[in-house]
C-alpha cells in the first residue's frame, strides 16, 4: 500500500497535512505547489488499496481526476472549505467538507482531530487571513497578545511563502517548507529554531514595503481595483496585500490584477470583510476562476478580458 498527500501550498493546507501528520505519523508521497496550483490529483499515480488525503483543493476543480481514483478503487479523505459542487457518494470518499465563510481547512482538520494540534490550526487560520476565527480558536489555549501575535506573523509568513505564478518565486517549495514544519510539535519551536522563518519574514517585510506605494487604478466607496508589475516580488506578495487591504477597508472589495511576463494576469479578489461573501461567485464567471466566498482568484485572465472583468466585479460589488 502507498500513502499520498495532496495538499494546497499555503498556510491553510499546510497547516492542516501538519495536525494530521503529527497525530497520524506516516510516510507518504506530497503533491503540492503554488498556491493557484489547484488540479492536484491529476498528478496522483495511485494503485487499488492505496490512500490518498487531499487538504484545501476545490473537489470541482478536480472531479474527474477524484472519480478516477475512487473507480481504480483507491480510497480518498478529503478536507476542505472550497466550492464542491455536486459531492460523489462512493464508499471510498471520506469527506469532510464545509463553506462556512470564516472556517478553514486547518480548522476542519482540528476538529477531526478533536484540537489535538490547535497551535498550528491556529497558525494555518490566521495565515488564511481568518482573523476572527483564528482568535477564537486560540481562547483555550490561553496565550497571551504576543504570542498570539507570533502565531499570525507565521501564518502569515507560510502563506506568503505560497504566492507565486511558478515554484521558483517562491523562497520554499511548499512540500520542502512542510518537510521543515514536521519536526515542530509546536508552532513557537520552529519559530525559535528554524531558519526558514527568518528567511520568510525578511522576504515579506521587503516586498510589503514595495507594494505599499502602489496606487489603485480605480477606486470608490465600494470597490477598489489594483494593477501590479509583472515581477516576483508583486506575484509573491499580491494575496497578502489583498487580504491586508480587505482588513483595512472592511466596506469595500478589491481587485488585485497581476501582470504575467507572457500577458494576461493573475486575480486575486477579496469581498469587503463587512459582508464576506460574492468573490467565488464572480470569479467563477471567468475560466480558470474560483475559491470560497470571502476570497477568489482567477488563474489566468487574458489582456482582451481586462474590460469585462472589470464591468462584472463593479456590478458584483
Amino acid at each position: 500500500m502507498a500513502y499520498f498527500d495532496v495538499f494546497n501550498g499555503d498556510a491553510d493546507g499546510i497547516c492542516a497535512l501538519q495536525q494530521l501528520r503529527l497525530i497520524e505519523p506516516r510516510e507518504a508521497t506530497l503533491v503540492t505547489g503554488v498556491k493557484r496550483d489547484i488540479g492536484l490529483l491529476a498528478r496522483v499515480q495511485a494503485n487499488p488499496g492505496d490512500e490518498v488525503t487531499v487538504l484545501d483543493i476545490s473537489l470541482d476543480r478536480n472531479r474527474g481526476a477524484l472519480l478516477g481514483l475512487l473507480e481504480r478503487r483507491v480510497r480518498v479523505r478529503y478536507f476542505d472549505h472550497h466550492f464542491p459542487g455536486a459531492i460523489p457518494e462512493h464508499p471510498g470518499l471520506d469527506v469532510h467538507i464545509e463553506t462556512l465563510p470564516h472556517k478553514g481547512t486547518s480548522l476542519l482538520v482540528d476538529d477531526f482531530l478533536g484540537g489535538r494540534c490547535r497551535a498550528w490550526a491556529v497558525v494555518g487560520t490566521f495565515g488564511d487571513n481568518f482573523e476572527a476565527a483564528a482568535r477564537r480558536a486560540a481562547g483555550p489555549l490561553g496565550l497571551d497578545e504576543a504570542q498570539l501575535a507570533a502565531l499570525r506573523e507565521l501564518g502569515v509568513c507560510l502563506n506568503y511563502n505560497a504566492y507565486g505564478a511558478r515554484l521558483e518565486d517562491l523562497y520554499l517549495a511548499p512540500d520542502e517548507l512542510f518537510r521543515r514544519l514536521r519536526p515542530y510539535a509546536e508552532p513557537f519551536a520552529f519559530i525559535a529554531a528554524d531558519p526558514a522563518f527568518r528567511t520568510l519574514r525578511a522576504g515579506y517585510t521587503d516586498d510589503m514595503a514595495r507594494a505599499q506605494v502602489l496606487k489603485p487604478e480605480l477606486a470608490g466607496d465600494r470597490h477598489a481595483l489594483y494593477i501590479l508589475p509583472a515581477e516576483p516580488w508583486a506575484r509573491r506578495v499580491s494575496g497578502l496585500l489583498a487580504n491586508q487591504l480587505a482588513r483595512t477597508s472592511a466596506q469595500r472589495a478589491h481587485a488585485l490584477l497581476t501582470r504575467l511576463p507572457t500577458g494576461g494576469f493573475v486575480v486575486s479578489v477579496r469581498a469587503p470583510t463587512a459582508i464576506g461573501t460574492g468573490a467565488d461567485a464572480l470569479c467563477r464567471r471567468f475560466p480558470t476562476g474560483g475559491g470560497r466566498r470571502a476570497a477568489a482568484g482567477i488563474d489566468y485572465l487574458p489582456d482582451d478580458s481586462y474590460g469585462e472583468f472589470v464591468r462584472q466585479f463593479m456590478v458584483a460589488f
